[in-house]
């Protein structure tokens, strides 16, 4: 009998250690192989379920098979960074399915070598966290959303308001917190029900989301309670104040538009308490305070109403609106008048003027722009007060018209962008002209090179249109703005005004003289009048003719005047 043995015990548990590895590699995650290149060698059941590609589908494929797009190169450098350093790396990362669904992971990869210490391959475990993420998104939005409306609640306001209040610091702009509550709101849920409550307050927070901007946020406190915080006002506290003092009329507007709810029909209004975001004005706490207290002020008021929590600017607030009520009634008694600022050419004399508006207020007597524009431009109201110095203008040339003396006379009046880009703007012009019998040739409309950038391409066409009808233009302000040679060729001017700080520095800085001499130049060039406003001065006058400017406008020759004043004056040619 003859007896041959062999240990085994080595080759059982290698078969041991296989049969481990292949139940392991058929785990719950997805598994993948890669070769030292990352073409897929092999891959698991699980990587099928959770990506959609098959193993023939997947063996021999790049792994950016699965690349979902929405990393950066920067994001995979740092990623084979780690692996080249440390042998692995782990983190959460985006894949896409083969449906084009893409979806989180959390990837493990590690390194593979051979007995050179090479790499041989590349394992790769992954797990679908879809569901973790969508649970941390719920937690999240329990925790800073309201559930009823989807705005953010108080946790999530106040935290945007202490960044907010950290941005004043740096930008020196303020910002404005509105507490809105709803009038009489409990009456609804008493009368309609609690439903019909809810309905109504989520329509509320619509209505507030279209009335702000993106950058700004609308909160829900709870109940009939909404905050709106506004960022990035003007630096100074009155303009703040007021274009905040703006939206929460427009706010007002909106909440007091009716409700369909259903077959209901249901009105509402709302209270507003508003402060200004300073970082030296107290904490975020102290400003919800504030705005609070505003609120009830606003209640106090008879509800449906706005209030400061600064007693200063409510008292700013309603010295604005008295002007801007002022100023409406002032159209309409036509108590804005047009004064006439000469303008000379060096060998003809007085050849026009530039119309001025003035208001004489019957308490405070004649005012200046200074005192009515801007509040005029912040009402809406400075295209109707544009047109009435417009009309008044035209009435004066057709007047003149049947004066020899006079016929002759320009008027020269300033347009706003806002009555410009007016839909019907050319034909409100070109009937006034017709009703009035004025000579366009004598019209001479000034805009400004801001004015351009609004809308070049409709501007230029309703230039031209006017243009045709004899009507001329001149560029305001020349030199200060945009001051483009494309618009200089394509717009129809006839004239370019030098802009008095340039003449106010020019006996004293070369350069404005420099300027001024290449302006002119230019205007030359193109065939278009150059005339310098702000002369004050024999010296001013003589550099200018020095440096080829032939017309001129300033107090040298005379201030806006009324109208008697001003054909009065007999202003000869320069010398």
């Amino acid at each position: 009998v003859v007896c041959l043995s062999r240990d085994i015990s080595e080759r059982a548990s290698a078969e041991q250690e296989r049969r481990i590895a292949s139940i392991a590699f058929e785990s719950q995650q997805g598994m993948i192989i890669t070769d030292a290149k990352n073409r897929i060698l092999r891959v698991n059941q699980a990587f099928t379920e959770i990506s959609g590609y098959s193993a023939d589908e997947a063996i021999g494929q790049d792994t950016r098979l699965l690349a979902s797009g929405r990393h950066s190169p920067d994001f995979y450098l740092a990623m084979w960074r780690s692996i080249q350093q440390t042998g692995a790396w782990q983190g959460e990362i985006w894949n896409r399915r083969k449906t084009g669904e893409v979806y989180p992971e959390w990837l493990s990869i590690s390194t593979v070598l051979d007995a050179q210490g090479a790499v041989s391959n590349y394992v790769a475990a992954f797990t679908d966290i879809t569901e973790r993420k969508q649970a941390e998104e719920r937690i999240h939005n329990l925790a800073f959303y309201d559930p009823l409306s989807g705005l953010p609640n108080r946790r999530l306001l106040l935290d945007r308001l202490k960044q907010a209040l950290a941005a004043t610091v740096r930008s020196q702009q303020y910002g404005a917190l509105m507490f809105i509550d709803l009038d009489n709101f409990k009456n609804i849920n008493d009368l309609h029900g609690h439903q019909a409550g809810d309905q109504l307050l989520c329509m509320v927070a619509e209505r507030l989301s279209g009335e702000v901007r993106g950058v700004n946020t609308v909160a829900r406190l709870g109940g009939d309670e909404f905050v709106v915080m506004l960022e990035d006002l003007d630096a100074k506290a009155e303009y703040a104040a007021a274009q905040a003092e703006q939206i929460g009329e427009r706010i007002l507007s909106a909440l007091g538009q009716p409700y369909r709810l259903g077959s209901l029909l249901v009105h509402s209004s709302a209270s507003i308490g508003v402060v200004l975001l300073n970082s030296n004005d107290g904490d975020a706490e102290e400003l919800m305070k504030r705005a609070d207290m505003s609120m009830y002020e606003a209640k106090q008021a008879g509800r449906n109403a706005l209030r400061f929590f600064d007693p200063r600017m409510q008292q700013a607030v309603q010295e604005r609106l008295r002007l801007e009520d002022e100023i409406r009634r002032g159209l309409t008694a036509g108590e804005f008048v047009i004064h006439f600022q000469p303008q000379i050419e060096r060998h003809r004399g007085l050849v026009g003027a530039e119309v001025l508006v003035r208001w004489q207020h019957p308490q405070r007597g004649l005012l200046t722009p200074v005192h009515f524009i801007g509040p005029a431009e912040r009402a809406g109201l400075i295209e109707a007060l544009d047109f009435v110095v417009l009309t008044q203008a035209c009435e004066q040339l057709a007047t003149w018209a049947r004066q020899p003396s006079r016929a002759a006379l320009t008027l020269a009046v300033n347009l706003s962008a806002s009555l410009l880009y007016q839909a019907d703007f050319v034909d409100r012009v070109l009937a006034l002209l017709q009703r009035t019998g004025a000579n366009p040739r004598l019209l001479k409309l000034e805009i400004t090179e801001s004015l351009l950038l609004d809308d070049m391409e409709e501007a230029v066409v309703r230039m031209r249109t006017l243009k045709q009808h004899g009507i001329r233009f001149s560029i305001d302000d020349f030199g200060t703005g945009y001051s483009s040679m494309a618009y200089l060729q394509r717009l129809p001017l006839d004239q370019l005004k030098i802009d008095q700080s340039f003449v106010r520095q020019l006996v004293e800085d070369a350069s404005s003289q420099t300027i001024i001499r290449a302006t002119c130049a230019l205007a030359s060039g193109l065939k278009l009048e150059v005339i310098a406003e702000g002369v004050e001065t024999e010296e001013q006058r003589t550099l200018l003719i020095a440096n080829g400017c032939d017309m001129f406008q300033g107090y040298l020759f005379s201030r806006p005047v009324p109208l008697e004043a001003f054909e009065a004056l007999a202003l000869e040619p320069v010398t």
